[in-house]
Parts: C-alpha cells; structure tokens; sequence
C-alpha cells in the first residue's frame, strides 16, 4: 500500500515516541530500585559521618548536634541508636522503632547474635552495610552498623519495604504519565507533520501544475528556511518557463504566419503568372498572326493592310494598359507608390474626370447626373482617389445597359463623406461580389475582352483604399450596380 509523506513521518514520529517511552519505563522498573536502594545507601553513610563528626572523645554528644541529628534522621526516614558497651543508649532517632528493638539489634550484632537472614553490601573497617529479614515483624532493612572511635557501638537502618512500596508506586505513576505523553506526542506529532509536510505537498502541487504547463500557481510563505528557498527557486522557474513559453510561442506564431505568406505568396505568384500569360497570350496570338499576314503578303489592298495595322496597334496599346496597370497595383501593394495627402475639393476632381471620359461617354449613349453645384473638401491623396473614381466611372461605361444611366452621388456624413457611381445594367451575381476585387477576375469574360478590360481594375481601388485607409465597396441595387468610396472630409 502506498503511503504518503505526511503518513509516513506522522508513523515514524510515532513509533520513535513510542519506543522511547518503553525504554524508558523498563529502565525505570529494571533499576529504579537499585537506584533508590543505593541512594539509601549514600544517605546512610553521609548520616555515619555526621554522627562520628558529632560525638565526643568522652561518649557524649552536644544539644545543638542532637537537635541535628534528629532532624537528619527523620529527613532520610532513617533509625539510628548509638550505645556504649555497657549497652546503655547514647543516642536514639528514628520513628516506627522503639528502643528495646533497636538495643536488640544492638546486642545481637555485639554478641553475634540472632538468626536473621543477612545479605552484606558493603564491609569496611569503619562500617558494614547489609539487608536485613526480620521474620518476626516480617520487614526487610538496610542496615548499617560498626564501632565507633569512641567505642560506642551504632545501627542504622532503613525500611526496605518503603523503598519498594515507594519505588512500585512511581512506577504506576510513570505508566500514566508515559501514556499521558505518548497520547500527547501523538497529537503534537500529527500537528508538527502536517505543518511540516503542509509546504512539501504545496510544492508537489505546484510541480504537477508545472509539468501540465500551467504556470498560474505560486508557492507562497513567510519563512525563510530551505523550504521557502525552494519554492522562490521554483517561483522563478515558473516565470521563466511561462516566459520561453510564451516566447515560443509566438515565435511558433510568427513561423506559421511567415509559412502561411510564403505559401499565399507562393499561391499569388503562380495565379499571377497563369493570369499574365492568358491576359498576354490573346493579344500576341492576334499581334503575330496579323504580322505574320502582313510580311506574307497575303493581303494586297491598302485597305486590308491598314486593318491588320490597326489591330496590331490596338493589342499593343492594351496589352500596354496591362502592363502599366500591373506596375501601378506592385507600386501601391508593395507600399512603394508615394502617398501625398492634400486638402482639395472633390466635387472638381470629379468632373475633370467626366470631362476626360465625355467623348466615351457620348459614344455609348450615356446620361450622366451628377449634382457638381455644392464644394466638398477632403484630405486624401488627390491622384490616387482621381485613379479609383476613373476606375469607377470606366466600369461604368463599360457595364452600361438598359435605361443607360450614370449616376455620381454624395452623401455627407459627421466627418466622412461618400462617393457612389452608379450604372444600370445587369445586376453582378452574389457568388461573384467579394471576387471582382481579385486580380485578373472577370465577372463576364467575353464583355471584357470585348471593351479591352484586363480585370485589375477593381484590383488597384482596393489597394489605394488600403493603403489610405478608406472603405469601398459595392452592392447591387434597383435597375444596376453601385460602386462607392468613403474619406474623411474637411468638416467646417
């Protein structure tokens, strides 16, 4: 089974307290007895030297030492008697004794007597320290005795069965207080764990959010021990990877748009060169096959002979057109075509173009109104908006039909002002209203080739319009088709 972190140090803190305590209360009932036993055994011989401190060369003893004494006694839980060898009592302390017991302590040990069970720990020249059975009154001492420089003769004793007694009942107290602290080292063990684990788990979070690329998570403290190092550490790591992610990213972005360009350049390059041969293809067909007439001969009238001339002249003269149209739409898509913006009034510039367009415009029958009695000032480039309005008005004319009416209108806006060109004839069809600005589109073929139409036209109006920012558009209406351009005017 898989533990956790917290798991596993909260079982370890547990099982190291656990075992702590045990040690510690074997010790406690292997030795404590013996422990206790021996610092008897000290309190003993500390009180021999005070007595053998206290009596006189003569046998006797001060007042002020006797009061010493008793009260030394009675602090150790000790019974001492000194006597002469006479057996008369010098000295008695203690309670629990009397002094007929302790004079035949006195004079079973002077006269070796007495069948007590005796086990000696200590025997020296100045005293013997044994344990003592007194079968009688059923009780175990501690027993000390020996013959003072004086020649007094002294016992010491001390209850065994009070130490024992003593000893079982810190016993049962260290069991509670063991398990009192045990239950306590549990508890303070798990709050202790879970504080401590609390930071690790935090940055085992943040390392997983990390390695599923989600940088948003911070690890967050007010300490400054190796843990928060840590988390700072992968605080800045995180930013860093988001950074070079991110830049990435957008390089990856900037990778696909160059690819996308390539490929649409790629795309406009193959179209433009299919476009240029089929619109060149017809024009040098007629050209080399008139020519070819000619230097043969087979025409011998004058009249045949400036025919062929003409058409060569006319192909040459469009694809001319073709050319120069071309070189305009590259000068203006490649942002090479110079811009000049000017304050003019465009209301003028658009009658000098109808009157550049009015003998095409009497060939083909066309009525033309346009409301010229009113000055509108724009800011634009005057010779880029003359090119769209005789683009505008070319289509017109070409594109005449019915009724056979030319429309150019102005709508006056807050800060802009509209231009439509308006023609009767045949509606565009839907499918072909967003493709009449692409390059070499023609909407009906026959009809361009017919007028001499290349189909880039339309192609430099949405450049220009680009270029300067401007809306144009179409749309067909009632009767015909509407073309329009949208400026900014000078508002006054």
């Amino acid at each position: 089974m898989k533990l956790s972190l917290r798991t596993k140090l909260t079982l370890i803190f547990c099982v190291l307290s656990t075992t702590g305590m045990l040690i510690s209360w074997f010790v406690n009932v292997a030795f404590l007895e013996r422990f206790y036993t021996e610092k008897k055994i000290e309190d003993l011989v500390y009180i021999y030297n005070q007595v053998s401190s206290s009596f006189l060369d003569d046998g006797h003893i001060s007042v002020e030492k006797r009061e010493d004494l008793f009260s030394l006694c009675e602090t150790k839980n000790v019974s001492l008697i000194v006597v002469d060898y006479s057996l008369h009592v010098q000295f008695l302390a203690g309670y629990d004794l009397d002094d007929t017991s302790l004079q035949k302590r006195v004079g079973d040990i002077m006269f070796e007597e007495g069948e007590d069970a005796e086990r000696v720990i200590i025997e020296n020249d100045e005293y013997t320290v044994q344990i003592v059975n007194d079968d009688e009154n059923e009780v175990e001492y501690i027993e000390m005795w020996g013959d003072m420089s004086n020649g007094n003769v002294y016992v010491m004793r001390s209850n065994v069965d009070s130490i024992k007694q003593v000893v079982k009942v810190a016993n049962d107290f260290y069991v509670n207080v063991v398990l009192l602290v045990l239950l306590l080292s549990i508890v303070i063990t798990i709050i202790i764990t879970i504080n401590t684990t609390k930071p690790i788990l935090d940055l085992v979070h943040i390392s997983e959010r990390m390695s599923n690329l989600e940088f948003d998570v911070k690890y967050k403290t007010k300490s400054n021990d190796e843990l928060a190092v840590l988390g700072n550490s992968m605080n800045k790591l995180s930013e860093k990877l988001e950074s070079t992610i991110s830049e990435l990213k957008a390089a990856n972005l900037e990778l696909q748009k160059d690819i996308e360009e390539k490929n649409e350049i790629d795309k406009m390059r193959k179209e433009f060169v299919s476009n240029v041969s089929h619109e060149l293809k017809t024009p040098i067909a007629l050209i080399q096959g008139y020519a070819e007439g000619l230097k043969e001969g087979v025409i011998e009238d004058e009249e045949s002979k400036a025919f062929y001339c003409d058409v060569i002249i006319d192909e040459a003269n469009k694809m001319n057109k073709m050319v120069m149209k071309l070189i305009t739409l590259n000068q203006i898509e490649s942002g090479n075509s110079k811009i000049e913006m000017e304050r003019f009034d465009i209301i003028t510039l658009i009658d000098t173009v109808l009157n550049s367009a009015s003998i095409l415009l009497k060939e083909k029958g066309a009525n033309v109104f346009f409301d010229n009695t009113k000055s509108v000032f724009v800011w634009t480039d005057e010779f880029q908006i003359q090119e769209i309005i005789t683009n505008y008005l070319s289509n017109a004319i070409n594109h005449l039909d019915g009724d056979k009416n030319i429309k150019i209108t102005t709508i006056l806006h807050e800060k802009t002002v509209r231009i439509n060109v308006y023609n009767s004839g045949a509606h565009i069809p839907e499918e072909d209203i967003d493709k009449i600005w692409d390059k070499f589109y023609k909407v009906d073929k026959a009809r361009t080739r017919e007028y001499g139409g290349s189909g880039i036209g339309l192609s430099i109006v949405k450049a220009i319009c680009e270029s300067l920012n401007m809306q144009c558009g179409v749309q067909n209406v009632e009767d015909g088709v509407e073309f329009y351009i949208e400026m900014e005017r000078e508002v006054t």
